[in-house]
This record gives C-alpha cells, structure tokens and sequence, in this order.
C-alpha cells in the first residue's frame, strides 16, 4: 500500500492505477455542495476564495464537529458523502482550482472523469459506513471556512496521517471502476 503525501502534484495523481490501495497524509479539505457554489462563484465574481482549494485533495464530507473550550475543533464523525450529488459542479471544480484528488464514495459521472483526465486528478473512494474510523485519520483540524453555511457544508481544513484506506476508483487516465462494473452487468445480461 502507498502513502500520498499532500499537496499532491500531477505525476503524483497520473502514477496512480485504478484498483491502486492508499492512504493519504497531509492537507485534506473538505467539501459537499454548498461549499462546491460558493468556491466557484466567489471565484467568477473576483472575490477570494481560501487558498486552500487550489491543488487541494477535496473530501466530500460534512464531518461532525465538536469546538472544544479553547476554541479549537475536533472530529466526531467523518464519513464519505455521495459524491453523485457533485456531478454538476465538480468538472469546473477541478478545471477552476487543479483539484487533485477527491475522496468520496460511489463515484462520480462520465464528465468528471473526463475532466480529470485532462487535468489530472483521481478518485479515491473511502469506506461507507466507516464514519467514526475515517475521524481517526483525521489527525487535526486546522480551521473552517464559511460556517455560515452550516457544519456539513462549510470547508474543514484538516491534517490527516494515513487517512484511509482509501481504493483509486477512478484515474487520471479516465478509468472508473464503477463503469467497468456497470460494463460487466450489461454485459452479462
């Protein structure tokens, strides 16, 4: 098994291979919807977006988060959210700010796939159901961006020590897993 460590640069994602186990290390943000619209249309307007975005590995996750007395943050509960539901927003996520990595569960559509191929970025899929065991990877939370939009939806930052395991899904080359599973069941119908 092999251990990325973030930031990750593009020939780190392009020497991934579909079916590849990892774990990451490093900066990890996370990001649902909300998040994913405000980014892209912070950026169209001009206005500044965390720097944090650009080159990120993006959880899709709404973590459950506890502020402890002194102000800081720690994790209760991290699980992988349907990446699905980013469909729409996430081929302009990754061509806007060089995403790099995304890690979710149940893949993501053609188009993304596509735009990762072009910009080199991969899907990592992590465990559903593994909400409180993806937590302990999540060494530290570094702050939180835009909590006006509630604690799911708001960007974490977090830094992560062999977060995971986590399984290439979907490569830089186009590949998905998920496809090729739906290939098969047509296939054999």
């Amino acid at each position: 098994m092999k251990v990325l460590n973030t930031p990750l640069s593009e020939s780190d994602v392009r020497s991934l291979r579909l079916g590849e186990t990892v774990f990451v290390s490093g900066p990890v943000i996370t990001g649902r919807d909300e998040m994913h619209i405000r980014a892209l249309e912070y950026d169209k307007n001009g206005e500044p977006v965390p720097d944090d975005i650009r080159g990120a590995t993006l959880f899709h996750c709404g973590p459950i988060m506890r502020q402890m007395d002194d102000g800081s943050w720690r994790v209760i509960a991290a699980g992988p959210t349907t990446s699905a539901r980013m469909n729409k927003l996430e081929p302009e996520m990754i061509e806007r700010f060089g995403i790099r990595a995304i890690i979710g569960k149940g893949g993501m559509s053609p188009e993304v796939a596509d735009a990762m191929r072009r910009c080199g970025c991969v899907y990592l899929a992590a465990t559903g159901g593994a909400a409180i065991s993806l937590a302990e990877g999540l060494n530290s939370c570094r702050g939180v961006e835009w909590l006006d939009l509630g604690m799911a939806e708001a960007m974490w930052r977090f830094d992560t020590q062999k977060f995971g395991p986590l399984v290439v899904a979907m490569d830089a080359e186009g590949n998905s897993l998920y496809q090729r599973v739906m290939d098969n069941l047509v296939r054999d119908i």
